[in-house]
C-alpha cells in the first residue's frame, strides 16, 4: 500500500491540472509540464486538491501510485517555483564563462569545452568557478547538471574537478612513504 500515493496534491493559484488519454498536463505561471502515465492511474482535481487513484490492488500498481503521485507534485512544484542546481569548478587556471546559449568551460583540457543549453533549461555563471541550471523540469535539471558534471567529475587527490555545490568530497591522502627507505 503506497504512502506517497494516498496524499493529495495541492495546487496553488493559478495552477491547473488536467489529465486525459493517459497523459497529465500541468499548466503554470513558469511554463506546461506533460508527463504520460502507464498503467491503471487516474488523475482527480477536487478544489484546491489533486488525487492520484489507482482502479485496482495490484503489487505493480502500487508503485507506479506512489511514483506519479510524486511525479505530480514535482510538476506543481516546477510550474510554480521551479528548480535549480549550482555547480563549482575547482582546478588551478579553471573558469567557466557563458558565450550566446552555450558555456565554454577550460577545465584543464588541451581545449575549451563548449556545453550548449537543452531546450526548456537556462544556463547561468555567476561566477569564473559556478554555473547554475535552472528549468521548470525536477529530471531535466538533475541531468543536465550531471552532464556537466560529468565532463570533468571531481577527484579525491586535490579535489579538483566540476561538483555540486553542496557535495562532500572524500579526500584521500597522498603517497607517505620517502625515496630513500628500502
Amino acid at each position: 500500500m503506497s504512502r506517497i500515493g494516498k496524499l493529495p496534491v495541492a495546487l496553488p493559484a493559478g495552477v491547473s491540472v488536467s489529465f486525459e488519454g493517459g497523459v497529465i498536463t500541468v499548466k503554470g505561471a513558469k511554463g506546461t509540464l506533460t508527463q504520460k502515465v502507464a498503467g491503471d492511474i487516474d488523475i482527480k482535481v477536487e478544489g484546491n486538491e489533486a488525487l492520484v487513484l489507482k482502479k485496482h490492488d495490484v503489487k505493480e500498481l502500487e508503485a507506479m501510485h506512489g511514483l506519479y503521485r510524486a511525479l505530480l507534485h514535482n510538476m506543481v512544484v516546477g510550474v510554480t517555483e521551479g528548480y535549480k542546481k549550482s555547480l563549482k569548478v575547482n582546478g588551478v587556471g579553471w573558469k567557466v564563462a557563458k558565450q550566446g546559449n552555450k558555456v565554454v568551460l577550460n577545465v584543464g583540457f588541451s581545449h575549451p569545452v563548449e556545453f550548449a543549453e537543452p531546450a526548456g533549461i537556462k544556463l547561468e555563471c555567476p561566477g569564473p568557478n559556478e554555473i547554475t541550471v535552472t528549468g521548470i523540469d525536477k529530471a531535466l535539471v538533475g541531468q543536465t547538471a550531471a552532464d556537466i558534471r560529468n565532463i570533468r567529475v571531481p577527484e579525491p587527490y586535490h579535489g579538483y574537478g566540476i561538483a555540486y555545490s553542496d557535495e562532500v568530497i572524500e579526500r584521500k591522502e597522498g603517497k607517505t612513504g620517502g625515496k630513500g627507505k628500502k
